[in-house]
């Protein structure tokens, strides 16, 4: 299976020895650190680094509601890969990111998913709203523009 790109980023990950289970191909809970790994860099480039002593880790504070995955072809040596990952849906409390993972030419599709995230209050643990300046920067990720801009 090959890929034409969609809107979003491709960031590049490393498949580590640790990844890979006892037939010698990625374990399947492993891909959720690949994404991990990916939006972790994308946002960190980005002055959003998940670091609890920044000022702005309370706009940062969200937990995964939903994940799903849906494997393709699986990889079965360490080294480069890539992740593509867009925004689906930007919601009040809520952002819905697709993904892929991808060999490193990004012509093969290896796994492809949902996850689903909501915004925490660091004090009560409840949902609260993203900021507009976390939605800003959300904007470029958008698979499709949001109609209230």
């Amino acid at each position: 299976m090959t890929t034409a790109l969609r809107p979003g980023h491709v960031h590049p990950v490393q498949i580590h020895f640790e990844d890979l289970d006892a037939m010698g191909v990625v374990h399947n809970a492993r891909y959720v650190l690949l994404l991990e790994r990916a939006l972790a860099g994308y946002w960190a480039e980005r002055g959003w680094a998940f670091d609890p002593t920044q000022p702005h880790f309370a706009e940062i504070f969200f937990v995964v509601r939903e994940f799903s995955v849906t494997y393709h072809a699986p990889i079965n040596t360490v080294g480069a890969a890539a992740v593509h990952f867009w925004v689906e849906h930007v919601g009040t409390t809520s952002v819905v990111y697709g993904f892929r993972v991808l060999s490193a030419d990004h012509g093969v599709v290896h796994a492809e998913g949902r996850r689903v995230q909501v915004k925490l209050d660091l004090a009560t643990l409840r949902p609260s709203p993203i900021s507009p300046a976390l939605r800003e920067s959300l904007h470029p990720l958008l698979l499709t523009p949001d109609p209230r801009d």
